[in-house]
């Protein structure tokens, strides 16, 4: 975790195309620990699925990395360390998140990549979350921020 805070000793780091961010998820990937549980945070289109493909390509992770909005989670097991991908995005509220296993998932040692946490941070997020900022900075710029 140490050298996840010396990716972002310059933080907020500026993104400036698609790639930047998936390559920012692939440095991340590197330093990431089992059982770590990450909330995204960012406008529609700010990059956090593209973060997330980047951290699975990072892990070896076979399977590229979709939107769960409709499924709400992909589990991805093929890659260094297990992954669960969340998105809280369309959930109307805690319980639906509780009602497919999260406290199951919290407890499973996997990386948990949560988009749209702070939809319900005081309900399910754990006091130990790593928040992932993700802002529009410009027309084709993101900045992201890691805030513990």
């Amino acid at each position: 975790m140490k050298n996840l805070q010396k990716i972002f000793k310059n933080s907020p780091i500026e993104v400036t195309s698609e790639a930047g961010m998936v390559a920012l998820g692939r440095r991340m990937a590197a330093e990431l620990e089992a059982g770590q549980v990450f909330g995204l945070v960012g406008d529609l289109g700010a990059g956090k699925t593209h973060l997330v493909q980047g951290i699975l390509e990072g892990l070896g992770a076979g399977n590229p990395a979709a939107s769960p909005t409709f499924s709400l989670v992909h589990e991805h097991d093929d890659g260094a360390l297990p992954v669960a991908h969340f998105d809280f995005y369309r959930m109307k509220s805690p319980q639906v998140a509780i009602g497919i296993g999260w406290d199951e998932y919290l407890d499973s040692g996997r990386i948990l990549l949560v988009e749209w946490a702070d939809r319900f941070e005081g309900a399910l997020m754990p006091a130990d979350t790593r928040w992932l900022v993700l802002r529009h900075s410009g027309e084709n710029t993101r900045t992201v921020t890691l805030v513990e």
